[in-house]
């Protein structure tokens, strides 16, 4: 599978990223608590492969439950295009829906039972591309 630069941001464009990922992403469907409100379907990349690019000025962070994983989003348009994950520490979660162009082929959708986060972590993590 090849790999493309891919380029993303939030809707007003303040927080811009890049990172090096195939054109066929894996995703993941959580169900915990706030992804469930905001509809949080994401993609786990491997933290050597992103940079922030714009806009490190422009992100809020959300924290709740244990405080570990960092939602971040941008002050301006209230967006999430990235995260710190939980489950993930040395990776970010991307929001391939805030993938800018069309580097983007289509995305392999997981369920992740993020209600019992504690007990789904014991047997399968989301895997960092």
């Amino acid at each position: 599978m090849s790999e493309v630069q891919h380029f993303g941001s939030c809707h007003c464009g303040a927080v811009k990223w890049s990172f090096t990922g195939p054109e066929v992403l894996d995703g993941c469907r959580c169900n915990c608590s706030v992804c469930d409100k905001k509809q949080n379907q994401h993609c786990i990349i491997k933290l050597d492969r992103f940079k922030l690019l714009e806009g490190e000025d422009k992100i809020t962070v959300y924290r709740f439950n244990t405080g570990l994983a960092q939602h971040k989003f941008c002050s301006i348009c209230g967006v999430q295009s990235f995260y710190h994950p939980r489950s993930n520490p040395d990776a970010v979660a991307i929001m391939p829906h805030c993938i800018d162009g069309k580097t983007l082929k289509g995305v392999n959708w997981t369920y992740f039972n993020g209600q019992e986060w504690e007990k789904t972590m014991e047997t399968k993590a989301p895997a960092a591309q």
